[in-house]
């Protein structure tokens, strides 16, 4: 029902700014002409259209929209595919999926393959004659097995019978499928499909799989006619065509073989001498029969076909227009979906999962997404002072009394505040898998802003800076992120340093580089214009070089961003036990589709936010961008 109102919601906003946008191009300001800046500002209605798009190519194509409007639907398709499944291996045996019958298939290879061996065997110069008069004859009786399987003649009236008997039960199935007492069950039967039915959970409520006991008429129907179709198919596999004149060549032929292994030792003989008992076993346990015996069958499996697929009804435009890329495809007694659906979980489904993660009690791995935690100031300024603040103090450290007890001092004091090993009030701090990454992220880019930007700008303006520091900078930049990763990790260990460590990296270069070009190309008429006032070395950088380098430092920080985000993922999933990159590590262990798409959507919003930011930064801090 939701999904349902979303996708009507959303289809009319997509008209709905679509028109907007045509009334808005048609009275735009006369100025606004092509290359202006200003014609981009804006655009809020796109922005909707481009979201909608993407919102129902999620729900059509993870099958969202199917599951709202029609949500037996998927049930009875795979009650059609248990269906489909068992028609397949009868349908195997003649021109309807394959071109020939399987029984001209089978005897056009197998010719093949013994007139080949006989090849072999006659060129073979390491071969005794008498050893090739042997397995040539053998390979030529072996030949002759074929025919005693194809002759009307030597075909068994047992085989008939059988083959007679499963054509009238497909045909009485093709007479009793469409009619609305089809089918006709037992009170056991009905008694155990409705036991089954009040512990069979909904489409989607188990992950990904689809109940697989039939919910509707309809889907009862296909379901006790696939049984049907698995029964005829299970006994006309079981029957051969091994009627007496078969036996007694392949007894011949067994014969012979055993006759020349006991005469032989051990030698390359034996090599031939397996290969011709496959070339038999291939032909003993395949479904040869005369050319016209499976007409009948042929014809009855046609028209089962053609019934079951107009049972189908509205099914068939169903499974078309609501399900792309695939159908519901039946593995044995369970149905499973198939197409995206295995890899693009349902919308419901996913946001399902995010609401039971983003419960603290819940988390994920015992941990929570997002949440806070009380924790004391002392163990904040234990973090953040010194301890060697306390050495430095004048005095000495407290000794013991002689009755084991200790008076604080001064310096014991100031030891205990840097250590945190005092009391305090407690403040909340926030704590959860969204949390690490974010705080990763944060740290690792500031300090690369903090400590990349002065370094570039005094490269772009400085000889010895550019010469100096170029070579090193440019070393270790292009070497992609992942091959740092293990030996930073190594070095700093798995903890938040290593991969702090390791995106200030990634952000220190791209910095230099930002902030390099900006002090590079700034007017050297606005540097003339500087200095004829009067300003001096320090006024200059701050005045004229800096402001005039800022859109470049501040597009490198938006490249930082997606290059730390990058490469923490990375990190986590080497080494991590918190974080966005460990969830996904984990989920992907354990083919968790949602929770994959979960740490996307977080990594997606987390990453735009950044971006949102810097654009807002961007507008008010540099505000003549791009107007000369």
């Amino acid at each position: 029902m939701i999904t349902g109102f979303i996708t009507f919601f959303t289809i009319f906003s997509v008209v709905g700014a679509i028109l907007y946008g045509r009334k808005l191009i048609k009275t735009e300001k006369s100025d606004a002409v092509f290359g202006n800046p200003e014609r981009a500002k804006g655009g809020m209605h796109w922005v909707i259209v481009g979201s909608s798009f993407l919102l129902l190519s999620w729900l059509y194509y993870s099958w969202d929209i199917a599951k709202s409007f029609y949500p037996k639907s998927a049930n009875e398709l795979c009650q059609v595919a248990k269906v489909n499944e068992s028609l397949l291996s009868l349908k195997y045996l003649f021109p309807i999926v394959e071109r020939q019958h399987k029984s001209t298939a089978i005897i056009k290879r197998e010719n093949v393959n013994i007139e080949d061996k006989i090849n072999i065997i006659e060129n073979d110069s390491n071969l005794k004659y008498q050893d090739k008069e042997i397995f040539v004859s053998i390979l030529r009786n072996t030949k002759l097995m074929i025919p005693s399987l194809t002759d009307e003649k030597y075909l068994e009236d047992n085989t008939k019978n059988i083959i007679n008997e499963l054509t009238i039960r497909l045909n009485q199935l093709t007479e009793n499928f469409p009619k609305d007492s089809y089918p006709n069950l037992n009170p056991q039967e009905e008694n155990e499909i409705k036991e089954g039915l009040k512990k069979q959970l909904g489409w989607g409520a188990t992950g990904m799989e689809v109940p697989p006991l039939p919910e509707s008429k309809r889907g009862l129907k296909f379901h006790v006619a696939a049984a049907e179709l698995n029964s005829i198919s299970d006994e006309f596999f079981e029957m051969r065509n091994h009627n007496p004149e078969y036996l007694r060549q392949s007894e011949a032929i067994f014969g012979a073989i055993k006759e020349y292994m006991d005469g032989l030792g051990d030698g390359i003989e034996l090599d031939y001498i397996k290969d011709i008992k496959k070339l038999v076993r291939r032909i003993e346990y395949a479904s040869i029969f005369p050319p016209d015996t499976l007409n009948e069958l042929e014809k009855a499996i046609r028209a089962f076909d053609k019934i079951q697929i107009n049972e189908q009804g509205n099914l068939r435009t169903i499974d078309i227009l609501l399900f792309p890329a695939g159908t519901i495809v039946a593995s044995g007694p369970q149905c499973s979906e198939a197409g995206p659906g295995r890899w693009l979980p349902k919308p419901s489904d996913t946001f399902r999962i995010f609401g039971e993660m983003l419960k603290p009690s819940v988390g994920y791995k015992m941990i929570p997404m997002l949440w806070y935690e009380m924790m004391g100031v002392n163990r904040i300024v234990g973090f953040i002072l010194p301890d060697w603040i306390a050495d430095i103090m004048p005095g000495k450290y407290p000794v013991h009394n002689q009755d084991g007890t200790v008076d604080p001092n001064f310096k014991s004091k100031i030891l205990d505040i840097v250590t945190g090993e005092f009391e305090a009030f407690k403040i909340p701090v926030p704590t959860g898998h969204i949390w690490d990454s974010f705080l990763r992220v944060f740290l690792g880019l500031s300090l690369g802003i903090i400590l990349g930007v002065p370094l570039g700008l005094f490269m772009g303006l400085n000889r010895f800076a550019k010469g100096f520091f170029d070579p090193m900078v440019e070393l270790y930049r292009p070497v992609p992120p992942l091959a740092w990763a293990p030996l930073v990790i190594t070095v700093f260990g798995i903890d938040n340093v290593g991969k702090v460590f390791l995106l200030f990296m990634v952000s220190f270069s791209i910095m230099i580089i930002s902030a390099r070009a900006g002090a590079s190309g700034t007017q050297l008429s606005k540097i003339h214009a500087a200095h004829s006032l009067g300003a001096s070395r320090w006024q200059i950088i701050r005045e004229v070089i800096f402001p005039n380098s800022l859109p470049e430092i501040l597009t490198g920080i938006r490249v930082a961003v997606g290059m730390c985000w990058g490469t923490l993922v990375a990190a986590e999933f080497l080494a991590g036990t918190t974080g966005i990159g460990f969830v996904e590590n984990v989920a992907k262990k354990y083919f968790q589709y949602e929770v994959i798409w979960i740490t996307i959507f977080i990594m997606g919003m987390l990453g735009l936010l950044f971006d949102v930011t810097l654009r807002k930064i961007i507008d008010k801090t540099i505000p003549w961008r791009g107007k000369g």
